[in-house]
């Protein structure tokens, strides 16, 4: 019988800590069939008037002879003006031996978990040892995740969080409180990151909102919200100035932190320094010293989401 794993439950299973090796581990080891992820557009609906198209985004993996998981993701921008999630997705997991599907999975939670695992697994190898301060820009549904999966790899003492709306921040502040994390807003963007050792991003913007000059010598910046060519999170000097790393060079090259300066001549694929499986494998230290810019640029891997699924699935057992 196909059991669903909801929301609560998907979480439950998914120990912070836990997840983040259980990531480390499969980029180590697992020979992990990923196929690139398809984006397809979605019409916004007339009553929208939204002006942005959505996406419809389609992300298998396998582990041969182990399990096949399959994620189905819709990015509808136009729910931020309702009040409402703009990611949804779902979670199929297969037997790898007989095919047979063995759980559905609430897909928000999953992406939520593994998304900000994986940020927090390539800040353990790019972040500053001594990294205190952690500045969220963004008030969706991975402000709170980032938060809590940070303070799992560095001694994070303060957690602030930017947003356009002050009573959404403030709404993840007290979430982030609640889970026993020092946090608080910052009324001004460009004084936070001045004062943040590591810098997460989660909007969907188009435009930057972090520049490159505010940025001090030392700060790991960590660029999660774009996944296509029209969205962007940081400016060119932000991405010039930094060693680049990324979670996997075909998907992060696609979006617009690293698209639009690729396509400007500013940079190429040679200045990517390492993908997540070569830091995790050693093939690259990861921060040489304390004073260099580094920068993660994420786009989500279906690995982690076979790795996060089998994890929860095992939990559950």
């Amino acid at each position: 019988m196909t059991e669903y794993v909801s929301h609560d439950a998907v979480v439950n299973a998914l120990d912070w800590t836990d997840l983040i090796e259980q990531l480390r581990g499969w980029f180590t080891t697992a020979n992990v069939n990923a196929p690139p992820r398809q984006v397809l557009a979605v019409p916004a609906p007339e009553e929208s008037n939204s002006h942005q198209s959505g996406s419809l985004l389609i992300m298998p993996a396998w582990l041969p002879g182990k399990s096949v998981g399959v994620k189905v993701v819709t990015f509808f921008p136009w729910n931020a003006d309702l009040g409402q999630p703009t990611i949804n997705a779902g979670y199929m997991l297969f037997d790898g031996s007989s095919g047979k599907l063995t759980s559905i999975l609430d897909g928000d939670a999953l992406t939520e978990r593994r998304t900000a695992a994986a940020s927090a697994l390539a800040a353990d190898y790019l972040a500053r040892k001594n990294a205190k301060h952690h500045l969220i820009i963004g008030t969706g549904q991975l402000a709170k995740a980032v938060g809590e999966a940070y303070v799992r790899i560095r001694p994070i003492s303060k957690t602030i969080v930017w947003g356009r709306r002050p009573e959404k921040a403030e709404e993840i502040v007290r979430d982030l409180r609640s889970a026993g994390i020092q946090a608080e807003t910052a009324p001004d963007l460009e004084e936070a990151c001045a004062r943040a050792d590591i810098v997460t991003t989660v909007t969907a913007s188009k435009q930057p909102v972090v520049l490159g000059s505010w940025l001090r010598p030392g700060t790991h910046l960590d660029l999660i919200g774009s996944f296509r060519a029209d969205m962007r999170e940081c400016d060119d000097q932000a991405v010039t100035q930094a060693e680049l790393f990324v979670d996997d060079w075909a998907g992060a090259s696609q979006a617009g932190d690293l698209s639009q300066p690729l396509e400007a001549g500013l940079i190429g694929k040679k200045d990517v320094a390492a993908d997540l499986r070569e830091l995790c494998c050693g093939a690259h230290p990861g921060r040489r010293d304390e004073t260099s810019y580094t920068l993660f640029k994420s786009a989500g891997l279906s690995l982690e989401d076979l790795a996060a699924a089998s994890l929860a699935q095992e939990k559950r057992k």
